[in-house]
């Protein structure tokens, strides 16, 4: 035979349970959701960067391709002063390639 204040007790305990489990669902859902949102932020600036990234790298491509261009037609010689400067431009272009995208 099982007395009232074993019953009461049991009833109590399963509804403390209850509630501690309900907080923590509603505490786990909340936090769960907020990450969700930032995580969506941050995929949407990497991808941002991404196409900033190759832009970038289509523009360095095509300033050496231009580059050579000129350069193969050799309008440009070191002994004087636009010479100097045109060097100085092939030596910064060769600077920015270490930067475009590996593909």
């Amino acid at each position: 035979m099982v007395n009232k204040a074993t019953t009461f007790f049991y009833l109590k305990y399963n509804m403390i349970t209850t509630i501690i489990m309900s907080v923590l669902v509603v505490i786990l859902s909340y936090t769960t959701y907020n990450l969700l949102k930032k995580n969506e932020s941050q995929e949407d600036t990497i991808e941002f960067y991404k196409n900033y990234i190759e832009n970038i790298s289509n523009v360095i491509d095509f300033s050496d391709k231009k580059l050579k261009e000129i350069d193969a037609k050799e309008t440009f010689k070191s002994d004087d002063e636009i010479g100097f400067f045109f060097d100085q431009i092939k030596y910064l272009q060769n600077q920015l390639n270490d930067f475009k995208l590996k593909k």
